[in-house]
């Protein structure tokens, strides 16, 4: 994030890059297809026909197991009737009115959707079959304050093949290592508006990657499930652990907060309108061509949007189940928090130099980035490096040229091509709607075409061939207007138009313009005035 500390580097108090919401799941992979659960049951010579009366039992013993330590303690065991319910909200709730600091919090149970194997008899073949099929089972959700990460909950679903679920927070995690540190801090939710020493703290993040993961995890699978070897005593039915969601967060703690607010909606109107689909795509590991453009076999979806919380502004860009986000996270009488965060559900798009699975370790070469846990480190560097390219884009946001500078630039008449083209008016109805049609969303990957225009310019279908033409004439002449003022460009051999850089800049001008309300703008003006 060169550009982005260059830029606001003397307003920055310091800079957090880790671990934000980590959601691991644990898999039993022996048991995870129906060969493999049809092999156990050989094991324990438990024919399909009593398939059904063996899971039962087996469901009755880990659900006595998993909470027998939680009756004997006293540790609250709530059944929810509803996913709507906030579990978490439950869970810190007993944690603070029981004054935990450590240890167990409480056993929610609840009824939730799963993929398990029943028994089915095909009516092909007469005979007895295990298929996978979605069904509803008891889950156990184990929430506690676990030495290592802190506020943390673990699920396991009480029906084979006894998927379980980890969610843990790297913040959290980070409030207990500087605690351990004796690194000094104050903390609004899960980020920090100030810390002693931010190298030191960053470092400690550093180190939550280096930890081991499997020893972790499989203790707390323990916990979860302790009749495990009791169930697969004698077969293999270890759990793989994989990365289910993943979000890395970069905290910018500025010294100012008005400062940084101002900074801030800038930031938020760039970024929804000044960015493209090829800068998403590029902030979150798409190819494009050698062109800068979005390769022709790209079938994807990229989305930006912007929503207001109420915690602030939240600007989020997407594609492919990934996504790049921004939100001013937090204020402070001395310093304010921006978040830059990265949310990786899809690691099939990036690369990780690796081994094959299960070949020699000495052939290295490019490969996916797998969802297992032995792909974190390269998945989290993947996600940092995805927030600085976001970061130094937002640094683009232009803080020093004013709305009428930029609406200059298309309010004189310009000659293009030896002809003398109009000025447009912005705050003019007609030119208005052509102004807010070429900044379209669905516009950003492909382009527009002139019936693209015409769709959004005019209500109704065309009644006549002459119509048609008339309409297309018109429209022609709009895009020849939008291209002589710098704000469309034509795509290289094709008859589709894309807005330019220079034009999503002032478009955002001119759409802020014309939509700020006077309660907004009339302190500005008074503040010039004086």
């Amino acid at each position: 994030m060169t550009r982005f500390t260059a830029k606001y580097g003397k307003y920055i108090k310091g800079f957090l890059s880790g671990l934000d919401r980590l959601v691991l799941r644990g898999t039993i992979r022996s048991i995870a297809f129906a060969e493999g659960l049809g092999a156990y049951l050989r094991t324990r010579h438990v024919s399909l026909v009593d398939y059904e009366a063996h899971v039962q039992q087996m469901t009755e013993l880990l659900v006595n197991n998993s909470l027998a330590e939680a009756k004997r303690d006293g540790v609250p065991i709530p059944y929810l009737d509803s996913s709507r319910v906030s579990k978490e909200d439950i869970a810190r709730h007993i944690a603070a009115e029981r004054r935990i600091r450590q240890g167990p919090v409480c056993v929610i149970r609840i009824v939730e959707p799963c993929w398990t194997f029943d028994m089915y008899r095909n009516r092909e073949t007469q005979r007895r079959e295990l298929v996978a099929r979605p069904r509803k089972c008891l889950h156990l959700y184990h929430y506690q304050i676990h030495p290592v990460f802190g506020f943390m909950n673990a699920r396991i679903e009480t029906w084979f093949p006894f998927n379980v679920q980890v969610c843990v927070n790297g913040r959290e995690w980070l409030a207990r290592q500087m605690d351990a540190a004796g690194v000094g801090y104050q903390r609004a939710d899960n980020c920090f508006t100030d810390v002693e020493d931010f190298g030191r703290a960053q470092e400690l993040l550093k180190e939550q990657l280096r930890v081991n993961w499997p020893e972790l995890l499989d203790g707390i699978a323990r916990q979860l499930h302790p009749a495990h070897e009791q169930i697969f005593e004698g077969y293999p039915a270890n759990y793989y652990w994989s990365v289910y969601q993943s979000e890395w967060a970069t905290d910018i703690v500025f010294q100012d907060p008005e400062f940084m607010r101002g900074c801030y909606q800038k930031m938020v109107l760039y970024g929804i309108t000044g960015l493209g689909s090829r800068d998403v795509m590029r902030f979150l590991g798409q190819k494009l061509t050698l062109a800068g453009e979005v390769r022709a076999n790209f079938s994807g979806e990229v989305v930006s949007d912007m929503k207001k919380r109420q915690e602030g502004v939240r600007i989020r860009h997407s594609v492919n189940e990934n996504s790049e986000k921004a939100y001013d996270k937090a204020y402070t009488e001395e310093t304010a928090v921006l978040r830059v965060e990265n949310t990786m559900n899809n690691p099939d798009d990036f690369q990780v130099y690796r081994p094959k699975e299960g070949g020699p370790e000495d052939e290295l070469a490019w490969r996916r980035l797998r969802r297992g846990i032995a792909d974190l480190h390269r998945r989290c560097e993947v996600s940092q490096r995805a927030n600085e390219r976001y970061l130094d884009a937002l640094a683009g946001a232009d803080d020093s040229a004013t709305v009428g500078e930029m609406l200059a630039k298309i309010t004189e008449h310009k000659q293009w091509k030896g002809k003398r083209v109009r000025a447009l008016n912005p705050f003019a109805r007609e030119d208005q709607r052509l102004l807010a049609a070429a900044n379209n969303g669905d516009f950003t990957i492909n382009g527009m075409r002139n019936r693209d225009l015409q769709r959004l310019m005019f209500t109704d279908e065309p009644a006549t061939p002459e119509e048609r033409r008339r309409r297309s004439a018109w429209v022609t002449r709009k895009i020849r207007l939008l291209r002589a003022h710098g704000i469309l460009q034509q795509v290289s051999k094709t008859r589709r138009y894309q807005v330019t850089a220079e034009g999503r800049r002032i478009l955002a001008a001119a759409l802020a313009a014309t939509a700020t309300p006077i309660s907004r703008l009339t302190p500005e003006a008074l503040e010039n005035a004086a």
